[in-house]
């Protein structure tokens, strides 16, 4: 097979082999270290006998790698539980069960990846718009008082941390001007509009955060590309700065905005903990810290294997992006 469908199953072959190997790190780190395995998933109100039931049921007498095949056969095809007076079944896939909620750890999962999601997918839109639109900008201004006007407000937005920008936005725009109410998410299938308006604030503060870096990169990427020999040609033929630089530099300076993008999205779902906590969103980065803080070892095995699903699942996307951005990479 070549071409583009040749080059897009080589990248999933490639996130499915990385997406295996993140699997067995994850579970070697977690279920193969030194102490009492069946303790510490069980937690620390767990009698001698719930223990016991937990060894059995995590199969601690046998091989690592039985133990491991066990594992990834409850992801793909499930695993039954027992409950002590039943046995409850965990669908496919199956990350395990929380001892200290009772819950299925997939369940605790869905119910809170919509929110991080949500998050993620809003600001991301706006880091993109302002990254990328002040970095064009930046690059085609360069030398003049607005330039460097922007450039002080990137160095300003990577200077300062994200909590910080959020709660002067939350004082200034909630507090004083009374411009917007304090964020409280609702589901987007309750009422689309209050999931917007209870998101803005907190998509604007994620934004501003990342669109620094996407505006330092946009800009050093857009000068290198302006510089080049084709570049030159087409401004020998006449072609418009505009169409210059909104046609071919910057599709041009495209693929290391792609690559940050994935990286940024895939590591935001699980690591805006900050935002999360801050405008008391109940997703997926504030529940990894919980799960953390009362040990609730297999919620954090789930919780980390979703987060590095999202990063292969980013970057295998980036790639693809970068095929179509630049038809040469298919080839490669």
């Amino acid at each position: 097979m070549s071409g583009f469908a040749g080059f897009a199953l080589r990248r999933a072959m490639g996130a499915v082999i990385t997406l295996l190997a993140i699997s067995v790190i994850i579970y070697v780190v977690f279920y193969a270290t030194p102490g009492n395995v069946a303790q510490i998933t069980c937690g620390p109100r767990c009698s001698p006998e719930q223990v016991h039931q937990v060894a059995q049921q995590l199969k601690l007498d046998d091989p690592l790698y039985l133990r491991y095949w066990h594992f990834l056969e409850g992801i793909v095809v499930g695993q039954d539980y027992s409950t002590g007076t039943s046995v409850e079944h965990c669908s496919a896939p199956c990350l395990g069960q929380s001892y200290q909620s009772d819950q299925q750890v997939t369940q605790i999962i869905l119910t809170k990846l919509p929110v991080s999601l949500s998050l993620v997918v809003g600001a991301m839109v706006l880091w993109l718009l302002m990254g990328v639109g002040t970095g064009v900008l930046s690059a085609w201004r360069r030398g003049r008082i607005s330039e460097r006007a922007l450039t002080g407000l990137t160095l300003a937005g990577i200077s300062t941390p994200v909590f910080v920008i959020g709660l002067l936005l939350m004082i200034v725009i909630c507090g004083q001007l009374e411009l917007l109410p304090f964020p409280e998410y609702v589901s987007l299938t309750d009422d689309p509009e209050q999931w917007a308006w209870g998101l803005l604030l907190p998509w604007f503060t994620l934004a501003l955060s990342e669109a620094a870096y996407f505006a330092r990169l946009t800009r050093a990427s857009m000068l290198e590309t302006l510089a080049e020999d084709h570049i030159r040609t087409f401004r020998a033929y006449g072609v418009g700065e505009r169409s210059l630089v909104g046609r071919h530099a910057l599709r041009g300076a495209l693929a290391p905005i792609i690559a940050l993008n994935a990286n940024d999205f895939g590591s935001a779902v699980g690591g805006a903990v900050l935002i999360e906590s801050l405008f008391g969103l109940p997703g997926i980065g504030q529940e990894l810290v919980h799960a953390v803080n009362v040990v609730d070892l297999p919620v954090v095995v789930g919780m980390v294997l979703v987060i590095g699903f999202f990063v292969v699942l980013a970057n295998a996307v980036a790639d693809v992006l970068y095929a179509v951005a630049d038809r040469r990479v298919v080839l490669t």
